[in-house]
């Protein structure tokens, strides 16, 4: 895919680039009063991709009416803060176990099996990781969320300990978050990142039993081809390398 500014993944539904090569996005869900409902955030310093994003859709940041985050990283709601104020919210959507960690803008624990998580998360300190932001709404597993005829929310922990994906039966989408990266290929992103990675690798699979067309990625671009195939294939041969266990897969 080329670079635009604005990827239209289905009807009434955007993928923004919130940074250089696909590598973070945003999701765009627009109403049918024209109100704007946003998956993620971007960065601190995503406001110009995010509003280029939005112009493109024919939108601006006043009409967001709405802020879901997956998960409190900084590169998922690092912007949030911004756009809470700018579009006059009363505060962002987010899973009722990572609500505390975006109150106070600071991560939850990374990977202590590795060097660099236990760096990241010495680092880690409130209001460091991204800017606290107000939570006016906690969500849990199994929840439909009033988005664009219903936004229904899967509980992938493992990447953060109230990590979701989100599945739009509407259009058939699924945003994956960072339980699978589409970054060159499939993949569970990065150890370090993650607060427990085995748990990730074993509730990442719950994404092959759903049934959407689209597979929406935070990290990489989309996929319409077979996306349901690709990743059920793809969390096949994580279990025949070895890296979940057949019987955690299940």
């Amino acid at each position: 895919m080329g670079h635009q500014a604005a990827y239209e993944v289905a009807k009434n539904f955007w993928r923004i680039p919130a940074a250089p090569f696909d590598f973070v996005n945003i999701y765009a869900l627009v109403e049918d009063d024209g109100g704007v409902t946003l998956v993620d955030t971007g960065v601190k310093s995503s406001a110009t991709r995010t509003a280029a994003g939005l112009a493109a859709m024919g939108k601006s940041v006043q009409d967001v009416r709405r802020i879901v985050l997956t998960h409190a990283h900084g590169d998922h709601a690092g912007n949030a803060a911004n756009l809470v104020a700018e579009a006059g919210l009363d505060g962002v959507a987010i899973s009722a176990i990572d609500a505390p960690y975006a109150r106070i803008g600071q991560a939850p624990a990374r990977d202590q099996a590795t060097l660099m998580g236990r760096l990241l998360t010495r680092m880690s300190k409130p209001g460091k990781d991204f800017p606290a932001v107000v939570v006016g709404e906690e969500f849990a597993d199994g929840d439909v969320l009033p988005v664009a005829g219903g936004l229904r929310v899967v509980h992938t922990p493992g990447h953060t300990p109230g990590h979701v994906s989100l599945l739009h039966e509407d259009t058939g989408v699924l945003i994956t978050g960072d339980s699978i990266w589409n970054v060159r290929k499939l993949s569970f992103g990065v150890r370090a990142f993650c607060s427990d990675i085995a748990l990730n690798r074993r509730t990442a699979h719950v994404l092959g039993e759903l049934d959407y067309q689209v597979a929406a990625f935070t990290h990489g671009p989309h996929v319409r081809e077979n996306a349901r195939e690709r990743v059920r294939g793809y969390l096949a041969d994580a279990v025949r390398a070895g890296k979940v266990g057949a019987g955690d897969a299940s």
